[in-house]
């Protein structure tokens, strides 16, 4: 049996363990709907929910990608099965909440736009981002860290992303320094593609990592690959959250070489700016610093995918040359088109589909209450692929991240939205959307293999692991 056909074996089998789990707790759930309670979704299709939508979600892996996992989704289109469902479910059920009726915690489904708002809008009281589920999967390699975070604490430490990451400003004042940066380790990407005869995933995400570790610690750590294997491992173990042990002697190893860096603090990164950020007890910047790692893992495969979406559609490819002709090196610090382009990718294939909060206190509703410390869902695929409500569902449409968006407007929330919204996300398009010029500038990247992207029919899952390029 071949590497990738163990891959794709593990993959199944993980994906019928945990839906079979679910199918077998759910079974065995009954309870009422009370007088005042909100709708409630019948055992057979909370099964089916589990089964098409919540199951693939976490077997691809919430927090670390399981590339086998991944590459099954993609040969099985299971997201395009796990939109439909929620479609389904919206049709059946109205604009909810949705509750589920769950043995062992209070569940709700968002099915509707504008509560898609209200939950983002209000975070974090009463939607806490600091959901059990999320708490059991970072304390894994972020204990401390402002996602799972509340009360002062979490305020004191969403300052402090925000003021190092400059989560208000489109263009973060190192822009000089970190752009030259892309470039070179663009150059190192298209040097190893040139002599593999293609660029694939490995030589990228090489390439990729070794830029985000120089951006973020600076250039002494841009062969810290044993910092990358303690993140991964650690990554791998928060994918099955309260399931699986702490690795407590990683974690100690992981959190003292983040703080060598940050002691370090070498002029030109991110880790600089930290030592010159005001900090309190509370701000635990070594516990801060594994999210944006995170982050960037993130922002990487979008990468990739929006290259793929640019070598299958000519038009947008030449519009993307043309607001790079004439801006060299530094220049590209703000490049609307090719920001628009990894926003696209993110609206076809988010990389975080499942949006978790859960409530401080209960919350009223048009249709009930739902109770304190329910668990709410905001699953983004069905909102950025809804073909029932969108046109551009399945099509490659930058244009729409070209005006700025309000509350009025459709849900497309590719880093989230609201007082939660991602702090790092001006940093992340302006790393991304240089590193998409500098791979295009001056070759043309051809997709020769990965799932077949018909422009108007795109893919619901894409492998970004699968893709591989011919460089023209």
């Amino acid at each position: 049996m071949t590497k990738r056909n163990e891959n794709l074996a593990l993959a199944a089998g993980a994906l019928g363990l945990i839906g079979g789990y679910a199918v077998g707790k759910m079974l065995s759930a009954s309870r009422a709907r009370a007088d005042g309670a909100l709708p409630q979704a019948s055992l057979l299709d909370t099964v089916a929910l589990a089964v098409d939508v919540l199951a693939p979600t976490f077997a691809k892996g919430v927090i670390i990608r399981r590339p086998g996992a991944v590459a099954l989704a993609e040969q099985l289109q299971l997201d395009t099965r796990a939109v439909q469902r929620m479609q389904k479910l919206r049709n059946k059920y109205g604009l909810g909440p949705l509750m589920l009726p769950l043995p062992i915690r209070k569940q709700a489904v968002v099915l509707a736009p504008e509560h898609v708002y209200r939950v983002l809008n209000e975070s974090p009281d009463p939607f806490s981002p600091a959901s059990s589920e999320k708490r059991a999967a970072l304390s894994h390699f972020e204990p401390e860290g402002v996602l799972i975070s509340q009360g002062e604490q979490r305020s004191e430490r969403r300052r402090f992303n925000e003021d190092v990451l400059e989560s208000n400003h489109a263009v973060h004042h190192m822009a000089e320094r970190f752009l030259p940066i892309v470039d070179q380790e663009a150059a190192r990407i298209l040097a190893v593609a040139r002599r593999k005869g293609e660029l694939d995933w490995d030589a990228y995400a090489q390439g990729w990592y070794r830029l985000v570790r120089r951006v973020v610690f600076g250039d002494g750590a841009s062969d810290d690959q044993e910092l990358n294997d303690m993140t991964v491992a650690l990554r791998k173990a928060a994918n099955w959250a309260f399931l699986h042990p702490k690795k407590k002697a990683t974690q100690a190893r992981f959190f003292a070489r983040i703080q060598d860096y940050l002691e370090r603090a070498e002029p030109g990164s991110l880790a600089a700016v930290i030592a010159r950020t005001p900090q309190t007890a509370d701000t635990e910047p070594v516990q801060q610093v594994p999210q944006w790692l995170f982050a960037f893992d993130a922002a990487g495969m979008a990468t990739f995918r929006a290259l793929a979406l640019l070598a299958t559609h000519p038009a947008q490819e030449e519009q993307a040359r043309t607001e790079i002709r004439d801006k060299p090196g530094t220049e590209r610090k703000y490049l609307p088109f090719l920001r628009a382009t990894l926003l696209e990718a993110v609206r076809l294939w988010p990389t975080t589909p499942a949006i978790l909060r859960q409530t401080t206190r209960a919350t009223e509703w048009e249709r009930g209450t739902m109770p304190a410390r329910t668990g709410v869902l905001v699953f983004a695929p069905f909102f950025h692929r809804d073909d029932e409500r969108l046109a551009y569902a399945h099509r490659f449409t930058p244009d729409l991240w070209l005006h700025e968006r309000t509350d009025a407007q459709w849900p497309l929330v590719p880093f989230s939205a609201g007082p939660a919204v991602c702090p790092a996300r001006h940093l992340v398009q302006m790393l991304s959307s240089a590193m998409l010029a500098a791979l295009i500038d001056g070759q043309t990247p051809r997709l020769v293999s990965g799932q077949r992207m018909v422009p108007g029919q795109l893919p619901g899952t894409l492998n970004n692991y699968g893709l591989r390029f011919a460089l023209g």
